[in-house]
């Protein structure tokens, strides 16, 4: 299974990208794909506190989310 990170599609696009792992490894791509054993490695390292964790966030259809 692997994950794919689409920033274009990411609702916190812009509000969180600072403290993002992909923006801190990576600079904010378009697009970018991490494998089981991938994601598991950034979760290690977000845990450690040696990288922010992901933070990337996507709409689902049909449902409204209310800011704070």
């Amino acid at each position: 299974m692997s994950v794919r990170i689409d920033c274009d599609t990411c609702v916190v696009r812009g509000l969180s990208c600072h403290d993002c792992v992909v923006t801190v490894l990576l600079g904010p791509p378009p697009e970018l794909s991490f494998d089981a054993d991938e994601q598991e490695a950034l979760a290690v390292l977000a845990s450690s506190g040696l990288v922010p964790p992901l933070r990337m966030v996507t709409a689902i259809p049909g449902v409204a989310v209310e800011s704070a």
